[in-house]
């Protein structure tokens, strides 16, 4: 009889979510390294695909040790290593980055619902895994010009507290807004240069996606990432700040798709999720009135885009159906 810790619910749910992602992060990878003609982002490419294929093989096993089945996530269908390429100019490396992004938080959340010692052990090596390539990947786009560093000011010389609460209403009685601090406009950065990003994927998805639901779809997530990249650069020049000029990649004129629209839509979902948290952090941080209600309309336009793409992938049956709270059976045991 084994003594070993049986898997919680909670991890049971974090180990599922993390098997679907990793594989879909995969199969983008294949398809990146296949087109890739720069050595150093192959090689940076070729090594993450081998780490994280030995932790799909570990959960899967760790999976299988429970007697659950693991989910089928993306395989080798959902991609076309023949089709042209899609992307060009670095965007491979750029989109890697923000899937890491996305990784590291989601790794955060994992961890505080795991309790058993494999699991968290898991966590924390994907984590230092997520971490390692995040950071360079960001100096590759440094060293290529691809990802400019944010503005320079000047160091504050003193500290102090609040003591107007006019400080939140950002504007006086002649309408004049306070400059942005610097808390306010990194989280605004953040979402520029993440839209960037956004707006060439949307638009390569959608040149290439031959269901016409999901195609109007990806243009909907491409007006949506515009007029995000709009109203903060708007933000910008009202306080005298140059919006950042992101390269954000190119788009071929290929219209092959290498990808599953099922995997296209998965990752689209998931960069949803990810933009609503941001903006949830965003809403909280921004100490303007203005620019909190500015987050938390993009965080509430985000979640109605996000949640009409669960409805054409459930129509569609390429949404997998996560495991079942089934505690019936046990309570009878």
């Amino acid at each position: 009889m084994s003594d070993k810790v049986k898997m919680s619910s909670t991890e049971l749910g974090a180990l599922w979510t993390t098997y679907q992602k990793k594989t879909m992060i995969m199969r983008i990878l294949e398809s990146f390294i296949e087109k890739s003609d720069d050595p150093k982002s192959k090689n940076l490419m070729s090594e993450l695909w081998e780490q994280l294929n030995s932790k799909v093989i570990e959960i899967k096993t760790m999976l299988h040790n429970e007697g659950a089945a693991p989910p089928i996530g993306f395989t080798k269908e959902d991609i076309n290593l023949d089709a042209p390429k899609l992307f060009e100019n670095g965007f491979d490396i750029m989109f890697c980055r923000i899937l890491k992004e996305i990784s590291m938080g989601m790794y955060v959340l994992h961890l505080t619902i795991s309790y058993r010692k494999d699991i968290i052990k898991l966590y924390k090596e994907l984590t230092e895994l997520t971490q390692t390539y995040y950071d360079l990947f960001t100096e590759y786009l440094l060293e290529k010009g691809l990802l400019p560093r944010p503005t320079y000011v000047n160091m504050p010389k003193s500290v102090d507290y609040l003591t107007d609460k006019s400080y939140l209403k950002g504007s006086n009685f002649l309408g004049h807004k306070r400059p942005l601090n610097t808390v306010e406009f990194g989280l605004l950065y953040h979402a520029f240069e993440t839209n960037i990003t956004g707006i060439q994927l949307m638009t390569g998805f959608a040149q290439c996606a031959k269901n016409e639901e999901v195609k109007r779809y990806f243009i909907k997530g491409r007006e949506l990432s515009k007029e995000i990249l709009k109203e903060t650069g708007e933000i910008f020049l009202q306080n005298d700040i140059q919006p950042p000029a992101t390269p954000g990649g190119t788009i071929t004129s290929s219209q092959e798709a290498p990808y599953s629209e099922k995997l296209m839509m998965f990752c689209t979902y998931l960069l949803g999720g990810f933009s609503i948290g941001s903006q949830g952090f965003s809403t909280i941080f921004n100490l303007r009135n203005d620019l909190m209600v500015k987050t938390g309309v993009f965080g509430k336009d985000i979640y109605e885009f996000t949640r009409e793409g669960i409805t054409i992938m459930i129509s569609n049956g390429w949404m997998e159906e996560p495991p079942r709270m089934d505690i019936h059976h046990l309570n009878n045991q």
